[in-house]
C-alpha cells in the first residue's frame, strides 16, 4: 500500500499500483441471483432425472478416440490435441442460417464468463463466476444439479482476473473444478455431491488463485494457478483423480538460490536469473491456462506466464533469460520431470505470457510430415515448434509488433528492438506493440484440418510502459507493484478515449505452414470470444459487442448471427444429442479488460448478463429479455476539496480501486460506477470504505487508508461525478 507521502510524490500519469489491475479484478460488485437458480441450493441426495446411468464416464481411451463419438465434447479442447475442431457436420455453411435458439439459462452471477462446456452422453458440465459448477440436460437446458464451492467473495481482490473460471474436467464419474481461491474440487457426477476438496496453494500469505480448466490423463488431474502480479512462484501439480492425493509438482521458476533447488531443471534455470531481488517476489511464471497432451509421445505441454516484477531491470538487473518464464515446457506426466522447453520471450518485461492456447497437429512442412505444437502467445508471433524436441520450425508476426524485429530461426531467439526497452529510457514513456493484453490473450483459437487454417481471436493493441523508482508493496492485496507503469493512458477522458479507439480486435484466419494471413474480420474492440471450427466448413465465435456469429471457414463470409445480450469471451462448443446437433455459447461480459479498461470496455456497448445460449437448426425458443440493473444519474454532493486533495485522491483510486471500478473511475459496467453513487451512499462513504458493504462483496479498507486519504479519495469521486453529470447534460442538449 502506498503511503500518503508516496502517493503525492507519484507522477500524475503514473498508474503505479493499479498495473496489477491489468490482471486483477476485486470482488466489488453486487451479485445477481436470477429467479431460475438459487446460489446456495442444497445438493440433491439422489440422481436427478435426466442423468445417464454412469454420468461423466470418461477416461483416456475415450478422449483419444473422441472422433469415434463426435457428438460428445469430453475435454476442454475436445481432444488432447486441443484443436477445438468438431467433425460434426449436420450444421453446415449451407444451412447455418436456419439456426434458432434451443434453450437459454441464466447464471447466478453477472461477472465474466469464460468457460468451455464439457458435454458427455447428453449432459453438459460448465462453470460460471466464482467457480460455480452446473450440470444441464444438454438437449433441454434443464438444471440437473449445481455445485457451489463457496469461494470467499472478499478474497476475489487477491486473485486474478475477475471471478472467472474457464471450465471443468470429467473423469470416471467425477467432475473437477479449480476455484478462484486456489482449491481443486471433485464432484460426483451422479448426484452433485462433493467427493473431495483440496487446497493447492503452497503459501497462503501469497495471493494464488485458479481460473484455468484442469486437464486429466492417466488418472491424474493436472492444475496450475495464477497470481504472478502478486508475487508468487509458479508451479503445476498432479493429483490422483480418485483420491485427490498429490502425486507430483513442477515449479516453473527457481526458488531461493540459498537453498537447494527441487530438480536439475531448476538448477539450470537458476543460472539464467541475476541477483536476489526476484526471490522475495516469487518470480512468477504461473501456469494459469493452456495445456495440451500427446499420448503417443507421453508429453504434457504447459504454457508459463509473466514474471514478478514485470520490470526486467528491477527483477533481474536486466540480465539473463529468466527461465522458465514465458515458455512452453514439455513434462513427463508420469513423474512431473522436465523434458524440454522453448522460451518465446526471454527476459520478458511486458507481460508477454506463453499461457495462450496451444494446439497439436501433424503438418506437411517442406515435404515432410512434422509433429508440431502451435501457439500465438501475447508477444505477437505465431510459433510452429517440433513437439518432440522443442526445436523451432517457424515464427512470424500475426499482429503488430515493435518489441522485436523477427525471430532468428537458427537460434530460436527474438531479435530485440532496443526502442521497447523502457527500463533504459530514464523514466520516459515507451510505446510498445503489442501491450500487456497481447496480440492474442486467453481466448482459445481453433484449427480446422480441412482448411488447414488456425482461427485466432486477434488484438491490435499498444500501451506505453515507463520505468518507476519505487515498485512498493501492498499489504492489503498481497501484491507487488510491477516496477513499471504499464497503463500510461493520460489524465483525461479524452486521453483514455484516444487509447481505447486505438485498441481493436478481429478474427484472423492464419495459415500455419505459409505463416501468413488468409482472411480477417474486424471487430470494434479487443477481447472477443474464443473460436470453434467444424467439418461443416464453419467457424463460430462470440463478440465483445454482444453477438454470436458463424463464418464460412474457407473465406470468412459471415453466414449467421444472433444477439447475445452481453459480451461473449468464451469459446463455443458443438455436440449432438439424439441425432440433433447443437451449438452452445457461454455469455457474460467481465474479466480484466472489461473491468479495468473503462472507456475501452464501454466501447463494446454491452453490460453484464451471464447466461448459457444453445442453438440448433429450426430452434424456436424466444430469447428472454435481459434485466440489467438501473443506472443511477450522478448525485454529487458539494465539495470544498483543494486541487491537491483531488489529485491525491486520483492516485489513491487508480492505485487501489481501479482494479474493480475502472481506471479514472470510468467503470466498464461490470461493477458499480462510483461516479453514479446515490446521495445516501455519498453520505456514508467513509463507512463503505471501512467495510459497511463487505457482505455484498466490497472489501474493507479499514486500517489501509487514513481518514485524510478517505476524504481525498471521496473528493476525487465527487469531482468525477460532476464531470459525468456535465457530460450527460451536454449530450442531452445536443439531441
Amino acid at each position: 500500500m502506498k503511503t500518503k507521502a508516496m502517493s503525492r510524490a507519484a507522477s500524475p500519469l503514473l498508474i503505479a499500483a493499479s498495473v496489477a489491475a491489468l490482471s486483477v479484478i476485486a470482488a466489488c460488485s453486487k451479485s445477481s441471483a436470477p429467479e431460475n437458480v438459487t446460489p446456495d441450493a442444497t445438493q440433491p441426495a439422489a440422481a436427478p432425472v435426466g442423468l445417464p446411468a454412469n454420468p461423466a464416464n470418461v477416461d483416456g481411451a475415450r478422449i483419444v478416440a473422441a472422433d469415434k463419438e463426435p457428438g460428445n465434447w469430453m475435454s476442454t479442447g475436445r481432444t488432447y490435441d486441443e484443436q477445438r475442431y468438431s467433425p460434426l457436420k449436420k450444421i453446415t455453411d449451407q444451412n447455418v442460417g436456419q439456426l434458432g435458439l434451443a434453450w437459454q439459462y441464466k447464471l447466478d452471477y453477472d461477472r465474466g464468463v469464460e468457460a468451455t462446456p464439457i458435454v458427455v452422453d447428453g449432459v453438459m458440465y460448465t462453470t460460471g463466476s466464482f467457480s460455480v459448477l452446473y450440470a444441464f440436460n444438454a438437449a433441454t437446458g434443464e438444471l440437473l444439479w449445481k455445485g457451489d464451492p463457496q469461494v470467499d467473495r472478499l478474497k476475489a481482490g487477491e486473485f486474478c482476473c475477475d471471478a472467472v473460471n474457464r471450465g471443468a474436467a470429467v473423469w470416471k464419474g467425477k467432475v473437477y473444478v479449480g476455484t478462484n481461491d486456489g482449491r481443486l474440487v471433485a464432484w460426483n457426477a451422479k448426484d452433485g455431491s462433493k467427493a473431495w476438496d483440496i487446497d493447492t496453494v503452497v503459501d497462503r500469505s501469497r495471493s494464488y488463485g485458479i481460473t484455468g480448466a484442469p486437464r486429466i490423463m492417466k488418472d491424474k488431474v493436472i492444475i496450475g494457478n495464477g497470481g504472478a502480479e502478486f508475487g508468487v512462484r509458479g508451479y503445476i501439480t498432479a493429483y490422483d483423480a480418485e483420491t485427490g492425493k498429490q502425486l507430483w509438482r513442477f515449479y516453473t521458476v527457481p526458488g531461493d538460490p540459498a537453498k537447494p533447488q527441487e530438480n536439475k531443471a531448476l538448477e539450470a534455470a537458476l543460472k539464467t536469473w541475476d541477483g536476489t531481488n526476484w526471490v522475495k517476489q516469487g518470480g512468477g511464471g504461473t501456469v494459469w491456462d493452456s495445456m495440451a497432451y500427446d499420448p503417443d509421445l507421453n508429453l504434457l505441454y504447459i504454457g508459463t506466464g509473466n514474471a514478478s516484477y514485470w520490470n526486467y531491470k528491477t527483477r533481474s538487473n536486466a540480465k539473463g533469460d529468466n527461465l522458465y518464464l514465458s515458455s512452453i515446457v514439455a513434462i513427463n506426466p508420469d513423474t512431473g520431470e522436465y523434458v524440454w522447453h522453448y522460451q518465446t520471450t526471454p527476459g520478458d518485461a511486458w507481460d508477454f505470457t506463453a499461457t495462450q492456447h496451444m494446439i497439436l497437429a501433424d503438418l506437411d512442412i517442406k515435404g515432410a510430415k512434422r509433429k508440431v505444437i502451435m501457439q500465438a502467445p501475447k508477444n505477437g508471433f505465431f510459433y510452429v515448434i517440433d513437439r518432440a524436441t522443442g526445436k523451432l520450425i517457424s515464427a512470424e508476426k500475426y499482429a503488430p509488433v515493435t518489441w522485436a524485429d523477427k525471430v532468428d530461426l537458427e537460434t530460436g531467439r527474438p531479435v530485440f528492438n532496443d526502442s521497447a526497452k523502457y527500463w533504459e529510457k530514464n523514466g520516459k514513456p515507451t510505446l510498445v506493440r503489442p501491450g500487456f493484453w497481447g496480440g492474442h490473450d486467453w481466448q482459445p483459437m481453433s484449427y480446422n484440418p480441412n482448411t488447414g487454417l488456425v482461427y485466432i481471436p486477434k488484438h491490435t493493441f499498444a500501451v506505453e510502459y515507463r520505468d518507476v523508482k519505487d515498485p512498493g508493496w501492498s499489504p492489503r492485496k498481497h501484491f507487488y507493484q510491477l516496477g513499471v507503469a504499464a497503463a500510461e493512458m493520460g489524465d483525461s477522458d479524452k486521453d483514455m478515449k484516444y487509447w481505447s479507439d486505438e485498441w481493436t480486435g478481429s478474427l484472423l484466419a492464419w495459415d500455419p505452414i505459409k505463416q501468413e494471413k488468409v482472411w480477417e474480420k474486424p471487430y470494434v474492440t479487443i477481447f472477443n470470444g474464443g473460436t470453434l471450427s467444424t467439418a461443416g466448413n464453419l467457424v463460430f465465435e462470440g463478440s465483445a459487442d454482444g453477438r454470436v456469429i458463424a463464418y464460412r471457414a474457407t473465406d470468412g463470409e459471415k453466414l449467421w448471427e444472433s444477439p447475445a445480450q452481453s459480451g461473449v469471451m468464451a469459446a463455443p462448443v458443438t455436440y449432438e444429442v439424439n441425432g440433433e446437433q447443437y451449438v452452445t455459447f457461454m455469455v457474460g461480459w467481465g474479466g480484466a479488460f472489461a473491468t479495468f479498461a473503462g472507456h475501452a470496455s464501454l466501447k463494446a456497448g454491452v453490460r453484464p448478463w451471464a447466461q448459457v445460449l444453445t442453438f440448433k437448426l429450426g430452434g424456436k425458443a424466444e430469447l428472454a429479455p435481459a434485466n440489467y440493473p438501473e443506472l443511477l444519474p450522478p448525485q454529487p454532493p458539494e465539495s470544498k476539496a483543494t486541487a491537491e486533495q483531488v489529485a491525491h485522491g486520483k492516485d489513491l483510486f487508480n492505485g487501489h480501486c481501479s482494479q474493480c471500478h475502472g481506471i479514472n473511475a470510468v467503470s466498464g459496467g461490470i461493477v458499480p460506477d462510483l461516479r453514479r453513487l446515490s446521495s445516501e451512499k455519498h453520505a456514508m462513504f467513509p463507512g463503505i470504505v471501512a467495510g459497511a458493504f463487505a457482505a455484498k462483496g466490497m472489501p474493507s479498507f479499514a486500517g489501509i487508508f487514513t481518514p485524510e486519504e478517505v476524504e481525498d479519495l471521496h473528493a476525487y469521486l465527487i469531482k468525477r461525478a460532476v464531470d459525468l453529470k456535465t457530460d450527460l447534460a451536454k449530450n442531452e442538449n445536443a439531441k
